[in-house]
């Protein structure tokens, strides 16, 4: 009996591989799609009594027609769909050593290379990738062997559905635990990612960057410019992630950089806030003329981060009173410009007032009795309620507190 059930078994099997050999493109997707539909979820042995153990003859096909094939697309989603089954199944690893000795990993990596391929394509190629991932180092040596984390970082960049693009964080960060040949050079592609024109991949590797960062142990100082240029974003959630990941950097060697960077943010130079001529003589640019500058959303953005920061430590808020900090926080309060700029410059440096006494009592005799009562009573709505001499006061302050305490010693 079980004899008879094995001859059908193996009887069926054969009858799909001939079908697939002499099958056109619709034969063959017909095919995919029933072994999708049938095999979700099923571990190696399953597989193999599926296929009356000759799963290996299924899979040599698919991997061939794949390599042959992915560049223009065809049936790609369930070929990808379909090679999962394989990569995932549980005790399968004799079917991924297969689909690895025949360059499956470059295919793959390939695919999210594709100008013209489809984001749902790239999506379960970056599943394939992270089952072979997931399978233990040697195979995440493997993916980043060959220029995988590259491939990958490119591509979290270029894809525009969230899902790709949960995928291609996803795979980088597994890239970078428990695998420390290459745990540096993931490290680095984030910070890559950091500059791109995609805020959404911007926010993923700054959060990447934030898990990162431990496993690493040493921050690399090229984080320090593209981090703080994030500030300039009107994306709330990438400038979230990078004032959290300025947060964790505190802790690290680079901390004095990003200190230093932020007290400079409050002061832009006379370049970056000067329009430009040619802008300005374009009409199809008014709308973006209107809009606040870039460097006064950085502004603001480096007076919340501060005054976050400050609230840590007692001693990062020291530190940054000796990097001239109350200055630069009195000149950006006086930025009548941008609004947001000198409302979070009051809020930062309202803190530090009420801190440490000779910051009081170097911003009341550079404000004024009038100005500094007003500032003490509210400063949220400062920016609303004082004039334009009192603005100019404030960007003309002198204030030099490192000064005043070598003065007093």
């Amino acid at each position: 009996m079980g004899s008879a059930k094995q001859q059908t078994s193996i009887s069926r099997v054969m009858n799909i591989l001939q079908e697939w050999d002499k099958g056109a493109k619709p034969v063959r997707k017909k095919i995919l799609e029933d072994f999708i539909y049938q095999n979700q979820n099923k571990t190696g042995p399953e597989l193999e009594q599926e296929f009356a153990q000759a799963g290996s003859l299924f899979l040599a096909r698919l991997t061939a027609w794949l390599r042959l094939t992915y560049m223009n697309g065809q049936c790609l989603t369930e070929q990808l769909k379909a090679l999962s089954i394989f990569l995932s199944a549980s005790s399968g690893h004799k079917f991924m050593a297969e689909f690895l000795e025949v360059g499956g990993v470059l295919t793959l990596l390939e695919i999210l290379g594709l100008k013209q391929g489809k984001e749902v394509d790239k999506t379960a190629a970056l599943a394939c990738l992270q089952h072979i991932a997931n399978a233990g180092r040697k195979y995440k040596e493997l993916i980043c062997e060959s220029y995988g984390i590259r491939a990958v970082a490119e591509c979290l960049a270029k894809v525009k559905s969230e899902e790709a693009q949960d995928s291609c964080r996803n795979l980088l960060l597994m890239l970078a635990q428990g695998n420390p040949r290459f745990q540096v050079q993931v490290y680095k592609g984030l910070i890559a990612l950091l500059p791109c024109t995609s805020p959404k991949a911007q926010q993923m590797a700054a959060h990447a960057l934030r898990v990162v960062q431990p496993i690493v142990e040493h921050a690399n100082p090229s984080i320090v410019e593209p981090l703080l240029n994030l500030l300039r974003t009107l994306h709330l959630e990438v400038q979230f992630e990078a004032i959290e990941l300025i947060k964790e950097l505190m802790n690290y060697e680079v901390a004095e950089s990003l200190l230093s960077g932020l007290v400079a943010l409050l002061r832009p130079a006379v370049d970056d806030i000067k329009p430009k001529q040619d802008a300005m003589d374009d009409p199809t640019t008014m709308d973006d003329m209107n809009s606040p500058l870039p460097v006064f959303i950085q502004q603001a953005a480096a007076a919340k981060t501060i005054g976050i920061l400050a609230g840590e430590t007692n001693q990062l808020a020291e530190k940054l009173i000796q990097m001239r900090v109350v200055h630069n926080l009195l000149f950006a309060m006086g930025n009548t410009d941008y609004a947001d700029s000198q409302r979070q410059a009051s809020i930062t440096l309202e803190h530090f007032c009420r801190t440490f006494s000779i910051v009081d009592d170097q911003v009341r005799d550079a404000m004024g009795e009038t100005l500094y009562d007003l500032f003490m009573s509210n400063p949220e709505t400062l920016y609303i309620n004082m004039n334009h001499v009192q603005a100019d006061v404030l960007v003309s302050n002198k204030v030099n507190i490192p000064k005043a305490v070598a003065s007093v010693d």
